[in-house]
């Protein structure tokens, strides 16, 4: 048994050979058409919905506040409880971190897949989806949790690296694009009174900033994490 948990700790950390550089630009188009196209949007939204909600909720714990429950909607929208103070600096923190934890992840994930840690990515993946889990609290959030770890988990040990690579890239390339989009629909929201309660109004709320301040701070660290993340993603075509 020891043998063998060294060697899929081996080959989690293994190097990985880049893919070609046709399926890094078509693992990116195919990101970008899938969050530009609304009926394939509504339906991937929720991968988005799981890693921010995912930001609140470990937010939430790093600053000592008491996680109550994560709930996964299927309209896509989400809902983070926890305890503790009402305002301060861990209530600011966990409210900010929803929006900029997508962004975030996908370029977390394109600096590891420029160094070719394709497996990694997965495996971290596969770590903290049951730690999500454990707070689920409705059937529909249970759902979307178990099918993202079946998914993450066949990939992971069912295929050939060169499928990994590629579902890898678009993972990566997904996240960026999807929260830029993510914060495009805050604002819209926002603009038509349909998101009064939005994060960035309770943040705002919490600094006596205004919303749209925040708004703009989303949109910064997504765009820079698009710019920034595209550039790694797109150095590993170049360089093959």
């Amino acid at each position: 048994m020891f043998s063998t948990l060294l060697d899929l700790v081996h080959n989690i950390f293994r190097v990985r050979q880049d893919p070609p550089p046709a399926v890094v630009i078509t693992t990116g188009v195919l990101a970008l058409l899938t969050v530009g196209y609304g009926p394939a949007w509504r339906f991937t939204r929720n991968f988005i919905t799981i890693a921010h909600e995912g930001g609140h909720a470990l937010a939430a714990v790093l600053t000592g506040r008491r996680l109550s429950g994560i709930k996964l909607h299927s309209d896509t929208s989400g809902l983070t409880l926890s305890r503790g103070r009402p305002t301060g600096p861990g209530m600011v923190i966990t409210g900010l971190a929803g929006y900029i934890t997508p962004p975030l992840l996908g370029l977390g994930t394109a600096i590891l897949l420029a160094g070719g840690r394709v497996t990694l990515v997965l495996w971290i993946c596969i770590v903290l989806l049951p730690a999500m889990l454990v707070m689920i609290r409705n059937f529909f959030g249970i759902i979307s949790i178990v099918v993202t770890m079946a998914i993450i988990l066949g990939v992971s040990l069912r295929t050939s690296a060169a499928v990994q690579g590629a579902f890898g890239f678009l993972f990566a390339w997904f996240l960026l694009i999807g929260g830029v989009r993510a914060v495009l629909e805050l604002q819209g929201s926002r603009r038509r009174g349909a998101a009064p309660d939005s994060d960035a109004d309770q943040v705002g709320w919490l600094t006596h900033l205004p919303a749209l301040f925040w708004v703009g701070f989303f949109a910064i660290v997504s765009v820079a994490s698009l710019v920034i993340g595209g550039r790694w993603l797109l150095d590993v075509a170049l360089m093959n």
